[in-house]
């Protein structure tokens, strides 16, 4: 089943998409070259951002016709920068399952995501002491958390050595194929992309 579809979008001095389709269920992976759009297409899939012209569907709808803050809870993107409290890592997924106003995770189901996402650090640890890869990784882990209907990620392994991208992605996409969960990555790695993506789009 198609899970989201673009006809003809441009953004005016960005990008332009002539068609694309993404499946649900599958893995698929973005390649292409810096500044060809990369980023910007997972933007319009959440609606971030809209476009100038042209037809965007989410599930054979318009995704200008969905409420876009249920959509964002649905299809979670992931940029470069993300944000996390002054504060340790438990406090950081209290803190985004308060703003959700949703039942926050045990200690244990915590550290099975952390793990998952290749955090090997107690939960006490404060985020103002990670490196750029451990926050990207503790941030994926609090996203996951949400068991959201689509995860986006932007460029996810940019910041790591090629064993922890290797056991990142692994344990995403397992578990992603468990859940039910569509995976979509932005990535400059195309050897990652050939070993782990179900489709491949090629951007110019």
């Amino acid at each position: 089943m198609d899970l989201f579809s673009l006809n003809d979008v441009q953004i005016q001095g960005i990008a332009s998409y002539k068609q694309i389709v993404i499946e649900e269920g599958r893995t698929t992976f973005i390649c292409g070259k810096s500044g060809c759009g990369k980023s910007t297409l997972l933007k319009l899939l959440n609606a971030s951002i809209s476009p100038d012209r042209g037809e965007i569907n989410y599930r054979g709808k318009p995704i200008a016709s969905y409420n876009t803050v249920l959509l964002r809870r649905d299809v979670i993107l992931l940029s470069q920068n993300v944000f996390l409290f002054d504060n340790t890592i438990r406090n950081n997924f209290l803190q985004f399952y308060g703003y959700r106003e949703q039942t926050p995770p045990t200690d244990e189901k915590i550290a099975e995501f952390l793990q998952l996402c290749s955090v090997s650090l107690s939960l006490d640890t404060n985020c103002q002491e990670l490196s750029g890869g451990e926050r990207q990784r503790v941030f994926v882990a609090i996203c996951l958390s949400f068991l959201p209907k689509v995860l986006m990620l932007d460029e996810p392994t940019s910041a790591l050595d090629e064993s922890t991208s290797e056991a990142l992605i692994f344990n995403l996409k397992g578990y992603c194929v468990k859940n039910k969960i569509t995976l979509i990555a932005v990535t400059h790695d195309k050897l990652l992309a050939q070993r782990y993506a179900d489709t491949i789009i090629n951007m110019d």
